[in-house]
């Protein structure tokens, strides 16, 4: 087996027994990096000497007897993750050359438990977007391809689409990645890999750059279910630093994954079954179904009857959120600078040189709905309609103990395809937006293919901080599913 092929759960084991060190995992990584990189646009930062050096620092500890949870593991880190000493961009031209002299709360807690960080991967300007194909680095490119037609590039899916990619292609053995309406769990399912967004308030927030701070949640991207648990138990914590992180329990997520299904009530929303929904992932989705049903979970059909408002109500909230967090790139306390003849002057040119096309079309759409004669009229209703969405669910959670529906309503599409239609875009997040909106648990995860050989995949969505219930659905899912499809593109195949 090539190092690169392990799976999270696999390298460890490997590295305990003797099989692998760290260092011929990190420079099996970062030879991988440097043949396929060029082509996909994964990486914008590669830490190649500080990732040798931490590699050979695990492999010190362990022969010593101090191995950490994580000891060894080579990660990518989304690049909206600030990182001490590491330029952060948020994959923006405002942020080029931004150097943190701090590092994020995640970040610190996968170093303490002795993780390899390979360097930092590209995104979506500020994570707005679906495809990453905003970001002013350059576009990321999809591993998969289209049965034979190796000419059509794909998109990865955003905002996470470098994590996604890197990961699917066998960059990285798993990678941060943020979810604000869909950007671990669409990405994930574009490339084949398992992602989940937990719940809000799980993972801290603090150092991660800003969207919609509502809405923004930190989380793990890796090929299995399981990894994702390992990487999620490191990644989780209280964090005082953080208002809104909350102070509960880190259960043993890993554990939960081969607790089975038997005797759990799964529910089917029926305002998922949207019209034009293509044949494949109706079909994958009662798949899914059948396979929880014969593990001994009982069906049950739900209503969430605000769903249909969702999307029109997370275009209010979270542009809202992103006009008032981009306020503070004005040229005068970090990043991009453009002089001009007078302070309004220096931040006009300094934010129309620095934000791209999306991040200056949300923040328009935001300061429009918060000025003073649409505030009531766009964002308080979008709130009003936001708790009846939560409450939905509550309601929802009273009968069954999670949800299963699919993740994404396409599989990976070209680049270049949606770009040119906002509207199109959006309707990518249509079945995860709901689950940022309630600040509840999605996990996704491959579990199928189109007619073309594209991955699909299916989400589970669960209670507030029950991620264990939602790991053992999506354990079950990804057994019976047995899906070893890899991409085209990757490193070393064979």
């Amino acid at each position: 087996m090539h190092p690169t092929d392990f799976t999270l759960r696999g390298a460890l084991d490997a590295m305990a027994e003797g099989i692998v060190t760290s260092e011929a995992l990190t420079r099996a990584h970062l030879d991988a990096i440097a043949a396929l990189n060029p082509r996909l646009n994964a990486f914008i930062t590669v830490m190649e000497e500080q990732a040798m050096e931490a590699a050979r620092e695990s492999d010190r500890r362990r022969a010593e007897g101090l191995a950490r949870p994580l000891e060894g593991l080579p990660l990518a880190i989304k690049d909206l993750f600030c990182t001490k000493g590491v330029r952060t961009t948020a994959g923006s031209k405002i942020l080029r050359d931004f150097v943190p002299p701090y590092e994020s709360t995640v970040t610190s807690n996968l170093l303490r438990d002795g993780a390899v960080f390979l360097g930092k991967v590209n995104l979506d300007e500020f994570a707005m977007g679906s495809s990453n194909a905003t970001s002013a680095f350059g576009e990321v490119e999809n591993p998969w391809k289209r049965g034979n037609d190796d000419g059509t590039r794909l998109v990865p899916g955003g905002s996470s689409g470098g994590s996604a990619a890197a990961v699917a292609a066998r960059l990285a053995l798993g990678a941060t990645a943020t979810d604000t309406g869909g950007s671990i769990r669409q990405p994930a399912a574009f490339c084949g890999i398992a992602g989940i967004k937990p719940t809000y308030g799980r993972c801290s927030r603090w150092g991660v750059v800003a969207f919609a701070s509502s809405l923004d949640t930190p989380g793990p991207v890796a090929r299995t279910v399981e990894d994702c648990a390992v990487l999620l138990g490191s990644m989780s914590g209280y964090d005082p630093k953080d208002s809104t992180s909350v102070d509960v329990p880190v259960p043993d997520f890993a554990a939960a994954c081969a607790r089975g299904v038997k005797g759990l009530r799964i529910g089917v929303p029926k305002e998922f079954r949207l019209d034009g929904m293509p044949e494949e992932i109706g079909a994958l989705w009662e798949r899914g179904l059948g396979w929880l049903r014969d593990e001994g979970a009982e069906i049950v059909e739900i209503t969430l009857p605000h769903t249909q408002y969702a999307l029109p109500c997370y275009y209010i909230v979270a542009p809202a959120e992103a006009s008032s967090n981009l306020a503070r790139y004005d040229g005068v306390r970090f990043g991009l600078r453009q002089d001009g003849e007078d302070l309004k002057d220096l931040y006009e040119r300094t934010r129309a040189a620095g934000f791209g096309a999306e991040v200056k079309r949300r923040i328009m759409i935001g300061t429009y709905v918060l000025s003073a004669g649409y505030y009531d009229a766009y964002y308080v209703k979008a709130q009003k309609i936001r708790a009846l969405i939560k409450r939905d669910f509550d309601i929802a959670f009273r009968d069954v103990d999670a949800i299963l529906t699919p993740a994404t309503p396409s599989a990976a599409f070209a680049l270049g395809e949606k770009q040119d239609d906002p509207v199109a875009m959006y309707l990518n997040d249509v079945f995860t937006v709901t689950a940022n909106l309630a600040g509840i648990p999605g996990l996704a995860v491959p579990a199928g293919q189109d007619r073309l050989g594209l991955p699909l995949g299916l989400q589970v969505l669960g209670k507030a901080f029950d991620e264990e219930t939602v790991f053992a659905v999506g354990a079950a899912i990804e057994r019976a599913a047995d899906f070893k499809a890899l991409p085209q593109v990757r490193a070393f195949a064979a």
